[in-house]
């Protein structure tokens, strides 16, 4: 069953300002205290900023006959990445005089032509930086390996303290009272687990241990962290800042939103898609999300690929 995106970002509670999506994640708390969430987190922390009128001076420098510098007053308006990979793609065979060109009003019909061609390069130019938090270790051991196009910044254990540790609960833990219980059981564990070997090892440096020797705080904070999270499970919140062009974002998407993938990384994927698509309705248009027999999401195009 399709449905639809625009209607599925706010009952996620998607949210926009100033052309930046984001759908964030609420903080829940074990008996024990300990924090975890139970959904993904997105944020769109940059998109691309274009200025066509910065054209003007080289399309004046080609014969007056071909109307070139009119391109630069198309009175429709597209998103700041559409209209860089548009700008872009009509560089390619210099259609920007009234005859040959695509208007803006056209932009989704066009990119649909390049996509149907293959044209993906076009899209490497627009790039989005988002903040994914609400997500284990698992997943983003599998999302960084998508190398090409792509640039990650993720939070480390040996240089974050315990007291900032969080949990992801996953999708099959959540409606079952059993499973989610151990669950609760398992990070407070974790967290309990972790301060103690801490502080163990916080004893052997004062008592003068060489394994555990530094000279500055900052190393032996280092040393004590990298030996304490040896006993973190992979339910670990590992959140993480990825940029990537538009052509590699729409490559997760198909991947990790496909139906038979795995099914937390597709929960990331889905909302990864809704927040790329409110912040560029036209790059992302192809697009459309169906329902699956088990309640949860899944994002398909015709144009995979690309």
């Amino acid at each position: 069953m399709n449905i639809d995106a625009q209607k599925l970002f706010h009952e996620m509670n998607g949210s926009e300002e100033g052309g930046f999506a984001a759908i964030h994640s609420p903080v829940r708390r074990s008996p024990g205290g300990i924090p975890y969430l139970c959904e993904p987190g997105v944020v769109v922390l940059a998109r691309p900023q274009t200025s066509i009128a910065g054209m003007a001076g080289f399309l004046e420098g080609f014969d007056p006959a071909l109307n070139f510098p009119q391109y630069v007053d198309d009175p429709t308006s597209l998103p700041d990445g559409a209209q860089l990979c548009k700008a872009a793609g009509q560089l390619c065979y210099m259609s920007f005089g009234p005859k040959k060109r695509s208007y803006n009003a056209q932009a989704i019909r066009y990119f649909d032509n390049l996509k149907a061609s293959g044209h993906g390069s076009v899209l490497e130019h627009a790039s989005f930086s988002l903040l994914l938090y609400g997500i284990s270790r698992s997943v983003t051991h599998e999302l960084v390996r998508h190398r090409a196009g792509f640039s990650f910044s993720q939070v480390s254990q040996r240089y974050v303290s315990g007291r900032m540790l969080r949990f992801v609960e996953r999708p099959e833990y959540r409606n079952d009272e059993i499973l989610h219980t151990q669950f609760l059981r398992r990070i407070e564990r974790a967290a309990s687990e972790y301060a103690e070997m801490a502080e163990r090892l916080l004893e052997m440096q004062q008592a003068g241990v060489t394994i555990l020797s530094a000279e500055e705080r900052t190393d032996l904070r280092k040393k004590v962290q990298q030996c304490a999270r040896s006993v973190l499970p992979n339910e670990t919140e590992a959140p993480i800042v990825v940029t990537g062009n538009g052509r590699s974002w729409r490559h997760v998407i198909e991947m990790r939103a496909d139906a038979h993938a795995e099914t937390e990384i597709r929960e990331l994927a889905v909302r990864v898609f809704l927040c790329l698509r409110q912040t560029d309705p036209v790059l992302f248009s192809d697009y459309t999300v169906e329902q699956l027999p088990d309640g949860t999401y899944t994002v398909k195009t015709e144009f995979r690929k690309v």
